[in-house]
Order: C-alpha cells, then sequence, then structure tokens
C-alpha cells in the first residue's frame, strides 16, 4: 500500500477549485471600504473593470503607481529579474539591493539607505534608529514630538506617532510621543525636554488634507533640532521620488533632515520603502533592523527603474509644469462650484469642499468613469501618475465637474425633499 498516494479528488472538490466568475467580498476582512466595482486590467492612467468599463485614475493606488499602472518601465525590470534571482534573502547581498541603496545615497546626499516593504514599516524603523541614537548620544532620550494631523503609518509604533483621527487607536498605545500643533513653531519649542530625541514630521500632511509646512516653520524646526542637538526625520512616503516635482521636497524647503523614509511611489506599484540616514544617525548594528523580504531583487529592480525614469532628463520639470496646469484648471472648477482651499504642489493637491460631501464627491466621480480619495470629510486628493498627460487632466476636470454637478444636484433635491 502506498501512503504517499494522493486521494482521487471528488467532484466537489473539483468545483471548489474551478475558476469562479461570481467571485464575492465575503471572505475578505472588512478593513477598508470599498465600492463594489472589482478592477482586472491598468494601463497609464486608466483602469478597467469586471465590466469593462474604464476609469480615469487620479488616485494611482494613494501615489503609490508613481509611473502609472503597469508601466513599461517597471514591468521591464521585474520580468528581468524574475529570471535572473527574485529573493535571496536578507543575510546575502544581491546586486539589485546594492544598486539602489547606492543611487538613493548618491541623489539624495545620504550617507546609508535601507530598503523595506512599506511606508509604515520604514517609519517604525526610523523611530528605532532615533531612539537607538538617543542611547548613544542623548543619554538614553526616547520621546518623539510630532504634529496633529500628521499620519505615518498604522502600524502600531506608527498609529502612536500619527494624530489624525482613527475610529479605533488599538488601545493602549505605545509610549514615548506626544503631539504638536502643525506650523507652530513655538508650540514644537515648548514640547521639548530633556527626553526628547527627535522630531518627526511630513513636510505636506497628505492625510491631514494635503497641509503643507510654510517655510519659515519647516527651517525654523530644522534650526530648533541644530541648537537643541536632537535628530529632524522627514517623513516623504507620500512627498518623496518626484511627488512634488523634485527628488525630495526637502530640497525646495532648503533643509536638511537626519533621517527621511520613503515609500509609495518608490516600488512605481510594487511594495518597496527606504529609510535614509545622515551623519551620526547611521548608527544601526547588525541584527538590530531585518526583515524576511526587505531589500529582495526583485522590488529593487522595479526600484531602479522608478528612480531610473524620474531622473531622466526633463521628468521632474513635466512634474512641475503638469502639477501647475492641474493647479490651474482645478482652481477653475472649484471657484465655478462654491469651493474651497486648494493646497498643494507638483502633483499632489487637495481641494477643500464647501461642506463635508467629500464621499460624496468620490463616489459620484465614479459614477463619472474617474478615480479620486477622500483623505478628510472635507478634502478630495488629487495624486495622478507623475507623467500623466495634460489631455488626461483636461478629461479629469471635465468629469470632476460633473461630479460636482451631480452632488450640488442630490444636495438640492434632498432640500426640497425629493427622493434621489
Amino acid at each position: 500500500m502506498n501512503l504517499f498516494r494522493r486521494p482521487t479528488p471528488s467532484l466537489d472538490d473539483l468545483i471548489l477549485d474551478a475558476p469562479r466568475d461570481d467571485l464575492s467580498s465575503e471572505c475578505l476582512m472588512p478593513t477598508v471600504a470599498r465600492p463594489p466595482h472589482v478592477f482586472v486590467s491598468g494601463e497609464g492612467s486608466w483602469l478597467s473593470d469586471s465590466d469593462d468599463r474604464a476609469y480615469l485614475d487620479f488616485s494611482q493606488g494613494g501615489a503609490a503607481n508613481s509611473l502609472g499602472h503597469s508601466s513599461p518601465e517597471v514591468l521591464s525590470a521585474l520580468a528581468e529579474q524574475m529570471h535572473v534571482l527574485i529573493n535571496p534573502g536578507i543575510g546575502v547581498y544581491n546586486r539589485a539591493q546594492l544598486n539602489l541603496v547606492d543611487r538613493l545615497c548618491h541623489h539624495t546626499g545620504s550617507d546609508q539607505a535601507y530598503l523595506l516593504n512599506s511606508g509604515a514599516e520604514a517609519c517604525e524603523a526610523a523611530i528605532k534608529l532615533a531612539r537607538k541614537w538617543g542611547q548613544l548620544h542623548r543619554g538614553g532620550a526616547h520621546h518623539i514630538i510630532t504634529a496633529s494631523g500628521g499620519c505615518h503609518g498604522r502600524s502600531l509604533a506608527a498609529m502612536a506617532a500619527s494624530a489624525g483621527s482613527r475610529d479605533n487607536r488599538f488601545e493602549p498605545q505605545l509610549p514615548g510621543f506626544s503631539h504638536v500643533p502643525f506650523n507652530d513653531l513655538t508650540a514644537l519649542h515648548a514640547a521639548v525636554d530633556a527626553q526628547t530625541v527627535a522630531i518627526l514630521l511630513e513636510p505636506i500632511q497628505g492625510a491631514a488634507g494635503v497641509i503643507p509646512a510654510t517655510e519659515q516653520y519647516l527651517k525654523g524646526v530644522e534650526r530648533l533640532c541644530r541648537e537643541l542637538g536632537i535628530l529632524l526625520i522627514l517623513d516623504e512616503v507620500q512627498t518623496g521620488i518626484g511627488r512634488c516635482g523634485s527628488l525630495l521636497v526637502e530640497e525646495q524647503y532648503g533643509v536638511r533632515a537626519d533621517i527621511i523614509t520613503l515609500g509609495k511611489g518608490l516600488g512605481g506599484g510594487v511594495p518597496l520603502a527606504a529609510l535614509l540616514a545622515r551623519g551620526k544617525a547611521c548608527c544601526f548594528e547588525v541584527g538590530e533592523l531585518e526583515g524576511t523580504h526587505h531589500g529582495n531583487a526583485l522590488m529593487a529592480a522595479a526600484g531602479i527603474a522608478v528612480l531610473d525614469a524620474v531622473l531622466e532628463s526633463g521628468f521632474l520639470e513635466h512634474v512641475r509644469e503638469s502639477g501647475l496646469y492641474m493647479g490651474e484648471g482645478l482652481s477653475r472648477v472649484a471657484y465655478r462650484y462654491d469651493h474651497g482651499q486648494l493646497r498643494g504642489n507638483g502633483l499632489m493637491w487637495g481641494l477643500t469642499l464647501s461642506d463635508d460631501s467629500a464621499d460624496a464627491v468620490v463616489k459620484a466621480a465614479l459614477h463619472e468613469g474617474l478615480i479620486l480619495t477622500a483623505p478628510q470629510p472635507n478634502c478630495v486628493r488629487f495624486t495622478p501618475a507623475l507623467n500623466v498627460s495634460k489631455s488626461h487632466i483636461d478629461e479629469m476636470l471635465q468629469r470632476l465637474g460633473r461630479a460636482f454637478a451631480r452632488v450640488r444636484t442630490a444636495q438640492l433635491q434632498c432640500r426640497k425633499g425629493i427622493a434621489v
């Protein structure tokens, strides 16, 4: 008798394993609110659903698809790397890993870099690095000050560092963090004490509604850190890798952080992030930071392709020009429908609405074949592919106008008591 002989599958087994056309979301944990559409393909600025309807995507996976959906550069790099080496393990070097960290350090003026899977992981690593630095250089100081409205990820430490609204913060929160108002240098100065090791900020707060730091504020924060001998950590997970028209947005502010976190757009749609460090902040030792997929060759190859594209002559200029063009167009549409302030930089914009109708606008936009996100109840966010064309921006503006009109009509009908 062969004890290792596989049993003959039953008819029920074959039915269960057969491809299904009636997929539902019942088995997926309901951690994110999603529309019922199932998307099956994407190319550039477009996504297509299972009904073969095309949607203009001005979210791009929350700014992750920096070169658009299924970009030829990323696909080619992944395909080539898959045939050579995918993940040799954290305990050995691989060529793609070394290539990417070398380029990141060279082009950002950093001394060391480490590759991870997500922006939240990068922020966690930055917190660890700052606390290690505090052990070595500040008598064990570990306290980190962040800004109200900030969002640094959804792991436990990153959530503790964040001060944005969360329905469930999974109490108790991790200790060692405090939050002060954003763009308030006086409050920040008052919060620093002997246990403070670092100040962690987003130069432009994405989840808060695309709120930029003022130049005076960010330069003041850097000066404060230098005077008090503490670290400046900039979370550039959203703003980095060309999103705002420069490789890092710190360049535009004229500041220099000790530690920088990158994510989202670095992988061009695949899970990739990076931790950058400069000077004495480079203090990790063997065994203090590792992960099974950290620096794997496949994801690093995608990062190289993205970085090469972003650094190509004229690319960042295109981002800046397209950003100005989109900003002007959004301002016109906002004025036409009596909405509020437009904030942003490059190809990262947030439009404040005249009321808390952002979710309704996003839903109406989807009906018009346009994908947007709403980071706040009164704010709609726009993060298209960095290589977006002006014709696609024009098309977005037309669809956005129709979405605003649809929401306005629904609101008027509700006021008149007409069923919608």
